[in-house]
């Protein structure tokens, strides 16, 4: 661009063009297309069994993936884990949201790796948007201590429009964690309600994070999340609230004399503790490994694993049996018109769904 200053009648003033500008990219610079390597199953399962986190995080997230070649090859590494597998410790940590799960986790996992030693293994599960159908995966953030240990594996991973909240293929990748040696698996749930059920046909202990003076001491005698927890721990004891958390533990310990005795044989203890402040922590863990060797001890922990191990085989089923209806080409067009029939009026919903299920029945006889 030429400088105004140069016109003629500015005598005396000259304006220099100055020095080219160079470009910003080296010019010396290669472009190369960086491509992240790409392992065999038997590659794979030789990563993961060697405790590589690389290749055990890679595994993880082909399990996680929707695409039929990656599922097949996921399942061949998980085969192939298997019989590694099973050697490892199971909590399920889950409680409603705000009540410190994230953090009492960073705490938890600190204090088993420095009295117990091993490797400890996080899966967080983290709501996926209606909306957007993404996740945010910040649950490491809060576990700044123990994300910086090199024996702790966190992984994140979102629902993904699972049913209960818990990801689809959180059983699979604690395969694969147990493969790597990971002795320690905790599990921790969105914690919306439905969750837990799923959470608890996965874990050896479920261990349920209350909060005291949110007027929910009452709820402890429902039925269900109460029913299945295995151990009760109320959170924020310190400060003005220790008080009312005691209160709170009180009334849960009166509620669960209301429940039938579980086929563990054990009886549910109710703690208080701050996760924030690491009080209370030790206590809790002396729980759970008590509950541990009760468990061993009576056969119990044998008999859970296989009914768990019965429950996923039918989940699994379950699983096939939907996407191959709604992946069927012929229910893919009638779909649409069987929506419409009901909108109108013109069908019922349950004579719209059966008149579908007729078709798909008949069109895989063929």
């Amino acid at each position: 661009m030429e400088h105004p200053e140069n016109d003629k009648q500015y005598k005396g003033l000259t304006v220099n063009s100055g020095v080219e500008q160079p470009s910003i990219i080296n010019p010396y610079l290669k472009r190369r297309q960086f491509k992240r390597r790409e392992f065999s199953v038997g590659e794979m399962v030789e990563g993961v069994l060697k405790g590589d986190v690389t290749v055990l995080s890679q595994a993880v997230t082909l399990v996680e993936s929707v695409n039929p070649a990656h599922q097949a090859m996921a399942q061949e590494v998980i085969e192939k884990c298997l019989p590694y597998s099973g050697r490892s410790v199971r909590i399920g940590i889950s409680g409603v949201p705000g009540a410190g799960k994230s953090t009492s986790i960073d705490t938890f996992g600190c204090h088993v790796l420095d009295t117990k030693g091993g490797k400890l293994a996080v899966l967080a599960i983290d709501p996926s948007s209606e909306r957007s159908k993404g996740s945010i995966l910040g649950d490491k953030t809060r576990m700044e201590k123990l994300s910086v240990r090199p024996e702790a594996f966190i992984r994140p991973s979102p629902t993904a429009g699972s049913l209960g909240g818990v990801a689809r293929k959180t059983r699979e990748t604690i395969i694969l964690c147990e493969a790597a040696g990971y002795d320690k698996i905790f599990v921790e749930t969105v914690g919306v309600g439905q969750s837990e059920t799923a959470c608890h046909s996965m874990v050896d202990f479920f261990l349920l994070i209350q909060l005291a003076g949110t007027g929910d001491e009452l709820q402890g005698i429902k039925r269900g999340i109460m029913e299945i927890s295995d151990g009760i721990i109320i959170n924020k004891c310190d400060g003005n609230n220790v008080d009312k958390c005691h209160m709170a533990a009180t009334s849960y310990r009166n509620a669960l004399h209301f429940f039938p005795k579980s086929e563990s044989g054990w009886m549910p203890k109710v703690m208080c503790y701050s996760g924030f402040f690491g009080t209370g922590i030790k206590e809790i863990w002396d729980m759970v490994y008590e509950y541990i060797d009760f468990v061993k001890a009576n056969g119990y922990f044998d008999y859970r694993r296989n009914e768990q191990s019965k429950y996923w085989m039918y989940e699994t089923i379950n699983e096939h049996l939907r996407n191959s209806f709604y992946q069927n080409p012929v229910i893919e067009q009638l779909l649409q018109k069987g929506e419409e029939k009901v909108l109108r009026g013109e069908q019922t919903s349950f004579a719209a769904a059966g008149e579908l299920l007729k078709t798909y029945f008949d069109n895989i006889r063929k």
